[in-house]
């Protein structure tokens, strides 16, 4: 399962809208591939569609699809949105990973 906190619950509504999906219907697509300093990189973007081999998590009100080859990197991840010192964006807390990039947008496991 991947969770999502209320901060990104928020940021995902606003930019949702933003580009014309709708957090009651539409999917927040997470998955992961290969490139970034440390191996591994996340990806996220916005879907109306479901894929056949996607799994559907819902948390916070969010529904979630992933890929089922992307979710044994992701299973237990916590989606968290940062405005800090260190720049704007979402944050993957991810258990599963051994090491991550100072940017934390990319991971080994």
């Amino acid at each position: 399962m991947i969770k999502v906190s209320d901060t990104a619950k928020k940021k995902i509504i606003d930019l949702m809208k933003e580009d014309g999906f709708d957090a009651a219907t539409d999917y927040v697509r997470v998955g992961v591939k290969s490139g970034g300093c440390s191996g591994l990189s996340y990806d996220l973007k916005f879907d109306k569609n479901k894929g056949e081999d996607d799994k559907i998590f819902i948390d916070n009100d969010i529904t979630i699809a992933v890929e089922k080859k992307s979710f044994l990197y992701l299973a237990g991840t916590i989606l968290e949105f940062s405005g800090g010192l260190n720049g704007k964006g979402f944050v993957f807390n991810n258990p599963n990973a051994s090491r991550t990039c100072g940017c934390g947008e990319s991971f080994s496991l």
